[in-house]
């Protein structure tokens, strides 16, 4: 069946997610300012801005976790607001500052996401015990999730996402106080998962991480789009994505140097 879903995915050309004139605002703050946006099936699709960008707030109305002042969003073409459990039934998420039921291991805590998503028994057993295998987590699947590390508490948070097999994947910040052993672990996992057709999104304010995994990017600063579509494409002719991200955020140009005169100096 998975291989199935594999080849469904891969000749689907509708766009995984489509938002239309999305807005959010907190008090006096805008958050997200009017995005329009279209994300293609089957990519590793890099959501990047600096710190405060709109980026959290946007995944979260995105995947249903926020609801939005103004706008549309579509998941694998159900509405998100309008037919959640459909979207909900297609997607997996891994947000940030994600809470789990530490009480629990490992294992248990995967099997009861498993049954939550009405998967038989045997099939989440199944599934658990390949992806404890492939996250390196086998050997801690019966220590409680409490007791986890933070690359752990991230691995075994994926794994509960990819458990029932979703056509779009959302993560915010996934390699954010990762050591470079799990990093490269997910890293694999997530290029497995797209290489079967699937989506990836993920949202990221580290550059050289995304230029080395997304085949497509959209850059958001101050809750608005600047620039999106195939990798190549926004990075321009600039040498780097970082080059070309500075550009866009209009970052060029600040030099710390002379307001930061006194530091360092005189001792």
């Amino acid at each position: 069946m998975a291989a199935a879903e594999g080849a469904n995915r891969a000749v689907t050309t509708a766009p995984a997610v489509r938002i239309e004139g999305l807005w959010k605002r907190f008090g006096d703050q805008i958050a997200v300012a009017g995005v329009d946006l279209e994300l293609p099936a089957g990519q590793f699709i890099g959501l990047v801005g600096p710190n405060g960008a709109g980026k959290t707030t946007t995944l979260s109305m995105v995947t249903g976790l926020l609801r939005p002042d103004m706008g549309r969003v579509e998941v694998a073409g159900h509405d998100v607001w309008q037919d959640p459990a459909a979207v909900k039934a297609r997607i997996g998420v891994l947000p940030e500052g994600l809470r789990l039921f530490e009480r629990l291991s490992g294992r248990e805590l995967l099997d009861y996401m498993g049954r939550l998503r009405g998967l038989p028994g045997d099939e989440v057993d199944k599934r658990a015990t390949q992806l404890l295998d492939v996250l390196d987590l086998t050997g801690s699947q019966h220590k409680l999730v409490v007791d986890y590390s933070t690359g752990m508490r991230k691995k075994i948070g994926l794994a509960a996402a990819l458990l029932h097999n979703p056509e779009v994947l959302f993560l915010d910040e996934p390699f954010e106080g990762v050591d470079p052993v799990s990093a490269q672990t997910i890293r694999g996992v997530l290029e497995r998962y797209t290489g079967s057709g699937a989506t990836v999104v993920f949202s990221s304010h580290v550059m050289e991480l995304v230029e080395s995994l997304c085949d497509w990017v959209a850059v958001l600063a101050a809750g608005r789009i600047r620039a999106a579509g195939p990798l190549a494409e926004v990075r321009g002719d600039a040498p780097s994505l970082q080059q070309a991200f500075l550009e866009l955020v209009g970052a060029q140009g600040r030099d710390a140097g002379e307001a930061l005169d006194w530091l360092g100096g005189g001792r």
